[in-house]
């Protein structure tokens, strides 16, 4: 992979890292504050409030996990540019199709050997 190509995916990496830094701000915000919120009265809701407080905090913070998880994934492929491994499948060692790169520009495996972990 070029030195351009390497740099490219480093600017897509970081501004992807920015944009979900920001959104896992704002998960983190929503958790916390989403008891305060649930304690209104309002009747014609058609589930009870703490239900609901409860439902939202859970999805909340499933949303958080997954997008700190993809932060570190980030972190990692932004290590493997500084390594030179970036865009080498881990497991088969192959490069990993540029496709699938542009899809998923932290992607540690080429399709095949995905396929074959998640079995």
């Amino acid at each position: 992979m070029s030195t351009a190509e390497l740099a490219s995916y480093r600017e897509i990496l970081l501004a992807l890292r920015g944009r979900l830094t920001g959104d896992v701000s704002s998960l983190a915000d929503e958790a916390l504050n989403s008891e305060d919120e649930a304690s209104g009265n309002l009747s014609h809701v058609p589930i009870h409030m703490a239900d609901l407080s409860t439902y939202e905090r859970e999805l909340t913070l499933g949303l958080l996990e997954n997008e700190e998880q993809t932060l570190e994934e980030i972190a990692a492929a932004l290590g493997r540019i500084e390594q030179g491994t970036f865009g080498h499948c881990e497991g088969c060692g192959k490069a990993i199709p540029k496709d699938r790169l542009h899809a998923l520009p932290y992607a540690r495996s080429c399709v095949g050997c995905a396929r074959g972990s998640q079995a």
